[in-house]
């Protein structure tokens, strides 16, 4: 599965420098926010997969 929230991330960056640069205060916390958004995506990512991991597991040792 490949793993989401890196845009999110990439994009929230450009989207907070270019708000420091140009001192727009709304679209540097967007850009902020947008980062939040993509690390909470990696972390439900990384959370299902050990759920489906753990389940794989349980299954072998059920044979």
């Amino acid at each position: 599965m490949a793993r989401r929230g890196g845009t999110d991330k990439a994009k929230g960056k450009a989207k907070e420098m270019t708000g420091k640069v140009t001192g727009d205060r709304e679209m540097e916390v967007e850009g902020r926010l947008d980062q939040a958004r993509g690390e909470a995506k990696k972390v439900q990512d990384k959370a299902r997969e050990a759920v489906r991991e753990t389940g794989r597991s349980t299954k072998r040792g059920r044979s």
